[in-house]
């Protein structure tokens, strides 16, 4: 597993960034049975920052607090069959690794969620990759149904980490 991690914003919340998001995401991949070696790009910066890339490829004009951009496109979740007629997008050609896509969180609304839902920044942090992980592999929470399927994915990862609320 290969995560590349960009700190474009220096907001110190007593996190271990990477370590964390390597866990979570080593997490997801193994809840979700990937059985490539993959790759993840992961942006941490402000309530600015990402207030502006909402709004340039969503349309959104606020901020908001993770943006995920995923390489695959899946017709059902977390199905990897479609990953190697897709070798050429999906593949980094250096490593091999099946490369996810990009995540983007705002540190702002870490601090500010964690304060919010009472927990702590790490567990807010790990929520928002787990999270965004799952869009990466295709999961969505347009409907009732879809949002309490990602919303028990999310939940079962971070229990098994020992990250809880």
């Amino acid at each position: 597993m290969t995560l590349n991690i960009e700190k474009e914003y220096d907001l110190d919340l007593g996190i271990d960034y990477e370590e964390t998001a390597l866990q979570v995401t080593k997490q997801v991949l193994t809840e979700e049975n990937c059985p490539y070696e993959a790759e993840v790009s992961l942006l941490l910066t402000s309530d600015e920052e990402i207030h502006e890339l909402n709004l340039q490829y969503r349309g959104i004009d606020r901020a908001t607090d993770v943006l995920s951009f995923p390489q695959i496109t899946y017709e059902i979740p977390a199905d990897f069959s479609r990953a190697e007629e897709q070798e050429i997008e999906c593949f980094n050609p250096d490593s091999g690794e099946l490369f996810l896509g990009d995540i983007i969180i705002s540190l702002d609304r870490v601090k500010e969620q964690a304060e919010q839902y009472g927990h702590g920044p790490k567990r807010e942090f790990a929520f928002l990759v787990a999270h965004s992980m799952l869009h990466l592999l295709g999961y969505d929470h347009m409907t009732e149904e879809d949002a309490a399927r990602m919303e028990e994915r999310q939940e079962a990862v971070l229990h098994r980490l020992g990250i809880e609320r």
